[in-house]
Order: structure tokens, then sequence, then C-alpha cells
């Protein structure tokens, strides 16, 4: 499973992302996918003092070959000069802007249980520019509860929030039996994006980017390792 932040949203990233086309070129879909990984590293370089790296240790650093780490970054303009490589800070930059991390998101987490807690409490989203306005549970012993100094709300005031508070992305962290419903008057809401945390794929238009997660399938990727060490 990707990191908790890798996940993502403007106009142009949600088209990235969606369609994988950038200045009218078709963008694999594995690309998109490891470029969050790629920013993760170059900020531990950058914050590291690291001024340059070539891809040969990239390579290394990531465990990737340095003819992929060519390849998915020619995607984008290449980036790196023969015989210098790249500047960490620089590619830093580009692959935020890439990523449609240069801007803020506003965000709303619904479920206001374990997991919509431990989220709602992850200090590295809003340093990634993911702010969490609001947190919504059909919980009525929830309701004005504060997280992080955010009062839990009815989930029947979802739609006047979203539209007044000029949401972005909605994060579900709820059982399956509500999901559907609650991803439908999301849409109707025009929602950007849902990061989808409850245990079934998510079907919505085109127009919104889904982020389906279900945090089982890692673990089931380790029981695969182990058992076919």
């Amino acid at each position: 499973m990707q990191s908790t932040f890798d996940i993502l949203h403007c106009r142009k990233v949600i088209d990235v992302w969606r369609l994988g086309i950038v200045d009218d070129k078709i963008i694999s879909q594995a690309v998109v996918a490891r470029l969050p990984r790629y920013y993760r590293y170059l900020g531990d370089l950058k914050d590291s003092g690291i001024e340059r790296i070539s891809s040969q240790d990239l390579s290394k650093l990531m465990k990737v070959t340095a003819s992929q780490i060519r390849q998915d970054f020619n995607n984008f303009g290449g980036f790196g000069q023969q015989g210098y490589g790249y500047n960490v800070e620089y590619l830093y930059n580009e692959i935020a802007k890439i990523l449609g991390l240069n801007k803020s998101y506003n965000l709303i987490i619904v479920g206001a249980g374990n997991l919509g807690q431990a989220l709602a409490n992850y200090m590295n989203f809003e340093r990634r520019g993911f702010i969490v306005k609001g947190i919504f549970d059909k919980n009525p012993a929830l309701h004005g509860k504060e997280l992080r100094g955010i009062a839990v709300q009815p989930v029947e005031h979802i739609e006047r929030f979203v539209r007044e508070n000029d949401i972005d992305i909605a994060v579900l962290t709820i059982p399956k039996e509500g999901a559907v419903k609650t991803a439908e008057l999301l849409v109707r809401c025009d929602i950007k994006a849902i990061w989808n945390f409850a245990h079934l794929d998510l079907n919505v238009p085109e127009s919104i980017v889904v982020e389906n997660v279900h945090l089982s399938d890692s673990l089931m990727k380790l029981s695969y390792g182990i058992a076919n060490q």
C-alpha cells in the first residue's frame, strides 16, 4: 500500500492521476504511482543537505534501477544533466508541482472512529498541504467531540459544509454498508476526490478522482511473502 500522503489534486493533477496525460502525452499509471515515493526520498535528501544526486546513487537508495528512474523522469522533461545528475531541491520542487503539492487542499473526514481519529491526528497531512476542515459521524455520542480542535458533526451537515467551505477531498473511514450512499451524497456536492477506506471499491463519475485503500491487502502481500520465502 502507498504511504498515507501518497494521494492527491488540482485540476491538472486530477487529469494526470485519472487519465495519465501530461502535455498531451500519455503517462502510465505505474509512473504516476511512483512519483510520491520519489518525492519522499528527495525530501529526505534535501533535509539532509544533499544538493545533487546521480540516478545511480538514487537507484541504490530506492532499490530501483537507474534506467527506470531516468525513464520515469523523462516522461516529464528529464530534469537531469549528463555528468551532473539531478539537483535535489529543483527535482523535489518539480515533482511537487506535478503532484499538485504546490497548493493546498481542503478535506473532510467522514467517520470519526479509530481510523478516522488517527487520520485526523496525523500531522504530516498539513505539511503536505492537506488541511482537515471538518469531521463527520452518524453516531450522536461522538457529536461535539473535538479532534485537534475540530468538533465532530452529524453526517446530515456534510452537504452544506462541503459547499460552504470549498472542500476538495473527502476521506471515507466508514463501514462499507454506508459508503455507497455517502459517495452519492458527495457526488451531488461536486466533491473533486474521495480517499476511500471503506471495504469496497467505489464507482463514481469519471470527473471524480477515487483512491480505494484496502488495508488488509498489504497484510496479504506480507503473508504471501512469508509463505513463499
